[in-house]
């Protein structure tokens, strides 16, 4: 599916949410396990929608909320675990060291952060970027703005 990495580079617009969900679950399938996911945009573009199609890909039945309390949460699955990371309540990269984050990444997994910007220089240089947003015509866009592949 390179031709969905080139989709997403130069970015995709999603008119539902079931739209966003399929497309990250088409993207589950091409991603390279150990992935990190960087997961930028604003309140309600669509981040955890896009994390519930990653999920669905990977094989993971859970429900998926936002783990915005929580910080993490983590699913198993039988392609790979999903560990679903919100940074929003943070307040600098140096936090993330005492969530020990490191030991619940056992591989295969794909992490999946929400607010990544508030954890910058924690995350991995492979990372891979994505921006999500609302048009004006109030449907979801997805782009890929960095990655290892």
């Amino acid at each position: 599916m390179p031709d969905l990495l080139q989709q997403l580079r130069a970015g995709l617009t999603t008119h539902s949410a079931e739209e966003t969900r399929s497309l990250a679950e088409r993207l589950a399938h091409v991603l390279p396990r150990n992935a990190t996911l960087a997961l930028h945009g604003d309140l309600g573009a669509g981040k955890t929608t896009f994390v519930q199609g990653l999920a669905h890909g990977l094989g993971i039945q859970s429900s998926i909320t936002s783990p915005t309390f929580t910080i993490f949460t983590i699913h198993r699955g039988p392609i790979a675990s999903l560990v679903h990371l919100d940074a929003y309540r943070l307040e600098n990269d140096r936090q993330i060291d005492s969530l020990m984050l490191e030991d619940f990444l056992i591989t295969p997994y794909i992490l999946a952060v929400e607010w990544p910007e508030k954890i910058a220089s924690w995350l991995p240089e492979t990372a891979w970027h994505f921006s999500l947003g609302i048009t004006s015509e109030q449907n979801h866009f997805v782009r890929l703005d960095k990655s290892a592949a």
